[in-house]
């Protein structure tokens, strides 16, 4: 750490003393940087004049553009100070380099050549700063014949042939994934090894840049495993099977008299648990059907069935009495659902967070627990340029005129 403290101070969170830049728009290295601003890192998130992109997508209250109310800006810069920096000019290049002079951790998701184009290369950020750890997100990486691609989330997610494993029924087009899976998949990778970098520094004697690459991040996590290896041995790899599982039943959504219930129930003593439950009905009696395996082959025969029985019970009582009964069945709950949902507020992964333009805000609390050092949001998302006097004054010693003559100051002092 920059102030070379290596205890850990369990009311400022495990990662205090870390000095960390986010140079990020949107989603990845935000969120990367949030992950270390929830845990006690200083984090200077730095923004052009105009803004972090996020500020302009909302999603905003009543539908109105407003340049401090976007909730995808605010979710994921919880507890940054912020400066505004134009980096495109001498002199906001300037101050950032002495920015990162001082820093651990630099994160940023521009591309190579943007990098290149503003003097910020890592090759130049190494040379000011040789403890400096850089952490580069991109759709392809920093090497390679796409690197210099424009891309974004689902670019990243669709080459890595995670689409055509999971998403859409067989025989049709694949399906887009959800919004920013591979960015905020990419985000918590990068923020894992980032930090390892950082404790390297000792065992290496240097700071290092890690190229992440979301595509190279989704491909590892939801293609690798059993569909690379089948590949490599038999040249068989699986592919979408639409909604539930081929190879056992049940194991698929189910309709029910409110929604939809995560139906699985595979092994012998959870598919007897699920009879149970059901009432014991004579169609499941067969003895073929202990085995999961003659089930899926059975599916068209035994899932109407199931769903029969399923529309006739809440999917709170279904979760309910199939849990209880040793069958791992879940309700499938709507976000409205699970944003008041008892198990995650007896977790406290909600927090209520009062913002100057929003007023109180409930957002999501640290995604990781650790309880001797607990982490998670408890100051707001910084209003565009909030903090120049406080940054550029403790950090680089800039009196406040010099503050005030920086060309894309606005906010008054």
């Amino acid at each position: 750490m920059s102030n070379g403290e290596g205890s850990t101070d369990v009311n400022g969170g495990a990662l205090k003393g870390y000095k960390v830049i986010d140079f990020g728009q949107m989603v990845s290295a935000p969120f990367c940087a949030k992950l270390f601003s929830d845990f006690g890192a200083d984090v200077i998130k730095v923004e052009s004049p105009d803004g972090d992109a996020s500020r302009q997508i909302g999603p905003f209250p009543k539908d109105e553009p407003h340049l401090e109310k976007s909730g995808l800006f605010f979710v994921n810069n919880t507890n940054k100070r912020g400066v505004t920096c134009d980096v495109a000019t001498e002199e906001g290049r300037g101050l950032f380099l002495r920015l990162a002079e001082t820093a651990d951790i630099l994160i940023e998701n521009n591309l190579p050549a943007q990098m290149k184009a503003w003097g910020l290369s890592y090759d130049v950020l190494a040379q000011t700063n040789p403890n400096l750890v850089v952490i580069s997100i991109t759709p392809f990486g920093q090497t390679g014949p796409y690197s210099g691609w424009n891309g974004y989330d689902l670019n990243a997610y669709h080459l890595s042939g995670a689409s055509s494993r999971y998403c859409g029924r067989p025989g049709e087009a694949p399906l887009e994934h959800g919004t920013f899976a591979a960015d905020y998949f990419g985000g918590v990778a990068a923020a894992s090894w980032g930090l390892a970098a950082a404790y390297g520094r000792d065992v290496i004697g240097t700071g290092q840049q890690i190229d992440v690459s979301c595509a190279e991040a989704i491909a590892a996590a939801f293609v690798g495993g059993q569909n690379i290896g089948g590949l490599a041995q038999d040249g068989k790899f699986d592919k979408r099977t639409g909604v539930g599982m081929p190879l056992g039943a049940p194991a698929t959504i189910v309709p029910c008299q409110d929604g939809h219930v995560w139906m699985l129930a595979l092994e012998p003593g959870q598919w007897n648990g699920l009879r149970e439950v059901m009432g014991n009905p004579e169609w499941a009696d067969l003895e073929i059907f202990q085995d999961m395996f003659a089930r899926a082959q059975n599916a068209d025969v035994i899932y109407p069935f199931i769903e029969e029985w399923a529309m006739q019970h809440s999917k709170m009582e279904i979760m309910d009495k199939c849990q209880a009964a040793g069958c791992p069945i879940t309700a499938v709950f709507t976000i409205a659902e699970a944003a008041e949902h008892p198990h995650l507020r007896a977790r406290h992964y909600f927090v209520d967070v009062e913002h100057p333009e929003l007023g109180v805000v409930k957002t999501l609390g640290a995604p990781f627990k650790l309880p001797e050092s607990p982490g998670g949001p408890t100051q707001p998302a910084p209003l565009l340029g909030q903090h120049n006097e406080e940054v550029y004054g403790d950090w680089l010693g800039l009196d406040e005129g010099a503050i005030r003559r920086l060309p894309w100051q606005t906010n008054d002092l």
